[in-house]
């Protein structure tokens, strides 16, 4: 919704100011068309290259994160912490065979189908799993801080993966202003090539190359860049539901009691994303 208020705003501002001030718009706009089509064509190649088609099915699907927002609502932070809270006292209380097939099947489970938002998330839901069966088939034995390092690398890997989007939206904008430059420069060797035009014509010509430079710097700076900061967010926003997994993994393995593992894992929260205290603990006694 920002994102497309933003863009608005800036478009209008830059062109209704550039008209304002007794700018002709007419031949910007028949420039635009053919500036962009040398800066986007030239843009989307050299994405192209730079990527895999996993890598551009991602970029795809981010940029439309940047519009929609984090994947992960308050209510989902609430239930990851509850579904792995259950799963450890599972453990606690009645031992690795009893959580056994919970995690080896977690799409079977009675407890994981309480979070069905939970259970369709597969890279939280791996985490979860892969983490508890550790523990399952060393009987306990394993010492927490290689859990938490087994933890640290899985999230590292994962949160690498989902940055990678990003990376590349950012290097476009990095790489628009060139584009541009590149768009003004065939429009002045086309000048060049009409130099017997009349001083009018010639200067429309070089108002349209230069059209191609005014179009790399807007699209870096007041549109992709701002979108590669926007998704970062976005992102980092995503990863705080690792986060709570792991610190209530490790909390329980360190024997807190359930009150201070619950907090310790809320209190990692953004505040955008955090419940309170108490809303955690009643929903920790509902269930």
């Amino acid at each position: 919704m920002f994102v497309a208020i933003g863009v608005i705003i800036l478009l209008v501002m830059v062109f209704g100011g550039f008209a304002l001030t007794g700018g002709a718009l007419g031949p910007v706009m028949h420039a635009i068309p053919h500036e962009m089509l040398i800066i986007g064509g030239a843009a989307v190649g050299a994405i192209v290259t730079g990527n895999s088609m996993h890598e551009l099915k991602a970029l795809g699907g981010s940029i439309a994160k940047t519009f929609k927002g984090p994947k992960h609502t308050k209510q989902d932070h609430v239930d990851a912490i509850l579904l792995v809270t259950r799963l450890m006292k599972l453990l606690r209380s009645e031992g690795p065979v009893a959580l056994e097939a919970h995690v080896q099947e977690p799409q079977n489970s009675a407890i994981f189908a309480e979070f069905p938002r939970i259970l369709s998330n597969k890279p939280l839901v791996a985490l979860i799993c892969d983490t508890l069966t550790l523990i399952v088939v060393s009987s306990g034995t394993l010492e927490v801080h290689a859990v938490e390092e087994v933890m640290d690398n899985a999230m590292k890997t994962h949160f690498h993966e989902m940055h990678e989007p990003q990376h590349a939206l950012q290097g476009l904008a990095d790489a628009l202003p060139a584009l541009g430059i590149v768009a003004a420069v065939l429009g002045v060797v086309k000048t060049m090539g009409s130099i017997d035009e009349p001083p009018s014509v010639l200067g429309g010509m070089i108002g349209s190359a230069l059209v191609g430079t005014f179009l790399g710097v807007l699209l870096a700076y007041g549109i992709v860049a701002p979108m590669a900061g926007r998704l970062k967010q976005v992102l980092e926003q995503d990863e705080q539901i690792f986060h709570a997994v792991k610190q209530v993994v490790i909390a329980s393995l360190h024997g807190w009691p359930q009150p201070l593992v619950v907090e310790s894992a809320r209190s990692g929260l953004g505040h955008a994303f955090r419940p309170g205290l108490s809303e955690m603990l009643d929903a920790l006694r509902g269930r």
